[in-house]
């Protein structure tokens, strides 16, 4: 019920940048809290940012003061700026959201996931 659509990941060099977006669509009350995770080869899928309806802001600690995540709530869409890339940023990122969603009878809140789009930074 809750399709995504992200874009934005590329191959670039150490010190580069780049920015994700990810577009939701389809049928939902409302879209609540957004994020991106990321999940490298052989490695556990890990929180990157997340941002929630009225802006509250959540970062990795690895990312912090390089990465910027925000929100367009009129387009139902989130990005995340990437600057200062390192070769440990590469990865699978993966945009995240929890979408209100009317099910047997009730509103609930439900997580959707993307595809996910491939970050690679070469050193």
């Amino acid at each position: 019920q809750v399709q995504l659509v992200e874009s934005g990941g590329d191959l670039v060099a150490v010190g580069g940048s780049l920015r994700l977006s990810c577009a939701a669509s389809g049928s939902f009350r409302s879209i609540n809290a957004m994020g991106w995770y990321r999940q490298a080869p052989g490695k556990q899928r890990e929180l990157v940012a997340t941002i929630t309806t009225d802006r509250r802001l959540n970062y990795a600690d690895s990312v912090k003061g390089r990465f910027t995540i925000s929100r367009d709530n009129a387009k139902n869409t989130v990005y995340l700026q990437m600057n200062s890339l390192k070769p440990e940023d590469t990865a699978v990122y993966i945009c995240n959201v929890r979408a209100s969603i009317y099910r047997t009878g009730l509103w609930r809140e439900y997580d959707y996931w993307g595809q996910g789009t491939q970050v690679t930074v070469s050193s």
